[in-house]
């Protein structure tokens, strides 16, 4: 047992070797890029970053990217969960084409889902000439970027969810069942502390993929400033001004606001997987 164990611990280089390689790599593709960001937005000043991130369309870009993003990945974690109950709980005809339909939104480029959402709900398109009918616009507004950005982020929170239900070990139910409890606190006491670490990753991926989304947005969002702009155009729109210190700063802005969401949610997933184990 300890021989395979030593052989096996062995299969790849040593362990400074495989460290350096991990290191470099890392610094390659993530470190320094996201150096270069906080270099190129110092060199322009605090003055110059100042400016560039507070003036009111980038402040209503920001609002509108942060504040969709958190609201599309609620609606995916409650929806998301849903849609994973029905997949490992439940036995219906087409249960493999639903399951295949949930990958879409990763095969399908940006800019087709972009233009296929604008199709639809666009107020000449099928659903968005019904909503028409009632005075309800879906393109070219704020609702258009949700409903976007719901569409790119259900995979992130049906796929961390679905294996962990897929290992749930439905004894657990019986017994609690047997007990005397109901459905809901079944659900409650039982399945929903085992199930909030992956909910909480997945949603904190869907935000994560939300927050930088572009493609798929654009078409449906009209890009209305004030209205329908959102954050990451107003990168590639100082972009295209040649003001680079200005779109690194409102990048800078986004990665900081980004990490920090990401590591509340972390720390979140890492206390409810230490108050699990404590009661296991």
């Amino acid at each position: 047992m300890t021989a395979s164990r030593r052989s096996s611990a062995h299969v790849l280089p040593g362990f400074r070797l495989t460290l350096g390689y991990t290191l470099l790599y890392l610094s390659l593709i993530v470190l320094i890029p996201l150096a270069a960001v906080f270099i190129k937005t110092a060199q322009g000043g605090w003055e110059h970053f100042w400016w560039s991130v507070s003036s009111p369309r980038v402040l209503a870009s920001l609002r509108l990217s942060f504040g969709a993003s958190l609201i599309a990945a609620a609606i995916n974690a409650v929806f998301g969960l849903l849609l994973a109950w029905s997949l490992v709980r439940y036995r219906f005809p087409g249960r493999k084409i639903v399951d295949s339909l949930v990958d879409l939104p990763f095969a399908l480029p940006t800019a087709v889902a972009g233009i296929a959402l604008t199709a639809i709900y666009a107020p000449k398109g099928w659903v968005g000439s019904l909503a028409a009918a009632h005075d309800i616009k879906i393109a070219f507004t704020p609702w258009g970027v949700l409903l976007a950005l719901v569409f790119i982020g259900l995979p992130f929170v049906v796929r961390t969810v679905q294996p962990v239900l897929e290992d749930l070990e439905t004894e657990l139910e019986e017994a609690a069942a047997s007990l005397g409890a109901h459905r809901w606190q079944i659900f409650r006491y039982v399945i929903f502390p085992t199930l909030l670490p992956a909910l909480l990753t997945g949603f904190a991926l869907s935000f994560a993929r939300a927050v930088g989304e572009y493609g798929s947005v654009i078409f449906i969002a009209g890009n209305i400033p004030m209205v329908s702009e959102i954050a990451p155009l107003m990168i590639i729109t100082k972009l295209e001004q040649f003001d680079y210190a200005g779109a690194t700063s409102l990048a800078v802005v986004m990665l900081l606001a980004s990490f920090a969401l990401l590591f509340v949610i972390n720390s979140l997933q890492a206390w409810s997987a230490r108050r699990i184990g404590r009661k296991i």
